[in-house]
């Protein structure tokens, strides 16, 4: 897959995924700021809303965490070649989604979209149920795909501090992802089908969608994964290199936007608060003291507990921890990134 190189125009979509809770939303937002990308939630998402909107993605997702690949690819293509190309598809939105929120929403995205097609604007997709496809959105888009990776407790935390699990009939039923990822974890994910143990099904989500990034990563070379502990530590520096491997412009101002955007005090704990652009999310970003929520990530969940998310997930890590990351893209003004290890302390 060839990028453009440095002093090259970068039209090239944008993909920033990983499990949710990994800091997708926040991540996304951050690199809206440049104002050179138009941004696209969650298309691949199965629930309405914002998922299942055919004027953004006329494709019927059937699953969370939707495999595509060749040999599945056909409805896809075509679908996502719209998508990333920002062209909306409003009669196939008015044939499903009717209501006034639908109908309010339809009228922004359609603003949106038009807007960055006249200014010639990248998509920018934020999407965590795309992350079992994230290699096809590099390989067969061209999209740059940014992967996030939270350390496991503090994930596994998120999770159950929101009574969050997963079903994993969602990737059993998928006989082609079975094929060429996850066979090797099929008793593990038929054990826990009907099990109580929430914590331990969580841990088991992450283990094994991050050993099938490390597979994609190592097979492909075209993933970009991103330690959400590095950007939470130090958000200004960490977006710099961001934005130069995603081919976005670092001015004063998105950097001064992203400081106040990451130093923000929220109440602990809050259930709701706003978003960047407006309405309640429980989920989505809000501007936020970012060290602050990284101190109290791991707070959650009690000693014995973390071991055994650090136990189920050990095998994992162990991949991760074997990869050194660089950008798969290069940079546009010829500055050199960090190399990103996602196990480091």
């Amino acid at each position: 897959m060839a990028y453009p190189g440095i002093g090259e125009t970068d039209r090239s979509p944008l993909l920033v995924t990983g499990l949710p809770r990994s800091g997708t939303s926040w991540v996304g937002k951050m690199l809206q700021l440049s104002g050179q990308a138009v941004y696209v939630n969650e298309p691949m998402n199965p629930h309405h809303r914002p998922g299942r909107s055919p004027g953004v993605l006329d494709a019927k997702v059937d699953y969370a965490y939707q495999y595509i690949c060749p040999e599945n690819e056909a409805p896809w293509l075509r679908a996502f070649r719209d998508t990333v190309r920002l062209r909306y598809h409003v009669t196939a939105e008015l044939r499903t989604n009717r209501a006034v929120s639908d109908l309010a929403r339809m009228g922004r995205t359609v603003a949106a979209f038009s807007r960055g097609r006249v200014k010639h604007l990248r998509a920018l997709v934020d999407d965590p149920y795309a992350v079992l496809s994230s290699r096809w959105f590099a390989e067969r888009l061209g999209a740059r795909t940014v992967v996030l990776v939270r350390e496991p407790v503090s994930w596994v935390a998120s999770w159950e501090r929101l009574g969050w699990t997963h079903y994993f009939h969602n990737l059993l039923e998928q006989p082609l992802l079975m094929r060429d990822y996850l066979d090797r974890f099929a008793d593990e994910l038929r054990a826990a089908i009907g099990s109580a143990d929430s914590l331990a099904k969580n841990a088991l989500l992450w283990k094994v969608t991050y050993a099938t990034i490390a597979q994609m990563h190592r097979e492909s070379g075209l993933l970009h994964l991103v330690r959400y502990e590095d950007l939470a530590s130090d958000p200004v520096e960490g977006f710099r290199q961001l934005y130069d491997v995603c081919g976005l412009d670092y001015t004063d101002d998105v950097a001064r936007k992203i400081a106040a955007a990451t130093t923000a005090r929220t109440e602990a704990g809050g259930a709701m608060a706003w978003t960047l652009r407006g309405g309640l999310s429980k989920t989505a970003y809000r501007p936020m003291d970012s060290r602050a929520a990284l101190a109290r990530s791991r707070t959650y969940l009690c000693p014995e507990a973390a071991a055994r998310v650090e136990e189920i997930t050990a095998d994992s890590v162990a991949q991760l921890d074997g990869l050194v990351y660089q950008p798969a893209w290069p940079l546009r003004r010829g500055v050199t990134a960090k190399q990103f290890d996602v196990s480091r302390p």
